[in-house]
This record gives C-alpha cells, structure tokens and sequence, in this order.
C-alpha cells in the first residue's frame, strides 16, 4: 500500500521541515534529503531530484519537491513538469523563509547581497570555505565576493550563538552585517498548503 506523501527535500532544509512536521504533527509526510552540497553545483540539482521521483514515486500516492530553482534556470521546473510534481515557490531558499515581499525589498535595497540562513551559518566552514576553495585558495575571495556589499542573516530561530556566527562570517567575507529574524511562518504555509489537503 502506498503512503501518502513524500516531500523531496534540500537537505540545507532538513532541521526545519522536521520541525515544521512536529510542531504541525504532519505525521502523514516521508521526508527524503538530498546534499545540501548539490548547491554549489545547481546543474546537478534537477538530475538528483528527477532521480528520488523515478525511485520514489510507485510507494508514495503524492510529492511535493522542498526546492526553490536554486540556480537551475528553470531545469528543475521542466523536470516538475513531467511529472506534474510541485515545488516550494521562488528563485532561492531565502525568498520562502523571509517572505516574498520581504525579500524583494532587501534585494533591492541591496542587490550586492550574500544571504545566510540557519543552516548556513552552522556549516559556512564546510560549504563555502571549503566548499568553494578559499581555505586553500583566499585569493580567490575577489572573484567570489568581490560585487557583494553585506550579509544578510535569516535566521530561523533565535540563537545567540548562531548570530555571532554569522557575524563572523560577514566579517571573514568584508561585508556589512544585518540580522533578520524570520521563523518558519513563511515556509509552514508554502509547504502547508500543499500537503494538508492530502491528509489521510
């Protein structure tokens, strides 16, 4: 018999949809996580994603994809769309957890931005330092960081520790630091309104 619903997840996303499926005992949901490393390679993205479907879809009577584009430029809508599958709306993971006014009015305010959420301020060392080179490579910050002008922090929980963090990374990167605190709301309701209705 299938189950009811599988939400194919970046796995930068992991800690909160689990969260979100406590707090809102979604108990109905299979969460499957994909590297969140595939972000420093979005024209993999759609491949991987394509791949958990063909797997997954004859044990799960639904799915819905925990992705923004993330870079693809539309590949990973096309592959949606063979599929009839859904995802997460927006260009980036930051546009669902700020709120899509929100972040529109930051990007233009700033649109030399570097944007962090909670996952990626825990694992920067991981992702970005070494994930793109510059702990063996610093000469290469010009090229990567060179057009931002701040950082921006979205952080989903309150953590003190976290924010500093973040500070520091700004720091590390020369950009001005802001901290804006999001929570889950934004990101409750874009995945709510998909997989509530196929409650059992």
């Amino acid at each position: 018999m299938k189950k009811t619903v599988l939400i194919i997840a970046c796995g930068a996303l992991a800690k909160e949809i689990v969260e979100l499926q406590r707090l809102n005992g979604w108990t109905h949901i299979k969460i499957q996580c994909l590297p969140a490393e595939l972000h420093n390679r979005p024209e993999k993205i759609p491949g991987a994603v394509r791949a958990q479907i063909e797997a997954q879809r004859v044990h799960f009577e639904h799915i819905f994809v925990a992705y923004a584009d993330c870079g693809t430029g539309g590949m990973l809508d096309k592959v949606l769309a063979e599929y009839g599958i859904e995802r997460l709306p927006g260009a980036h993971c930051y546009e669902f957890f700020a709120g899509h006014v929100a972040f529109q009015e930051m990007a233009a305010a700033e649109p030399g931005t570097f944007y962090l959420t909670d996952f990626l301020a825990r694992h920067f060392d991981r992702l970005i330092k070494k994930g793109l080179g510059l702990d063996r490579h610093p000469e290469l910050m010009a090229a990567y960081f060179g057009n931002y002008r701040r950082l921006v922090y979205l952080s989903q929980t309150k953590s003190m520790q976290l924010d500093a963090e973040a500070r520091a990374h700004a720091q590390y990167l020369g950009l001005e630091y802001l901290h804006q605190p999001t929570g889950l709301g934004h990101m409750q309701h874009d995945i709510g309104e998909h997989i509530v209705q196929w409650r059992n």
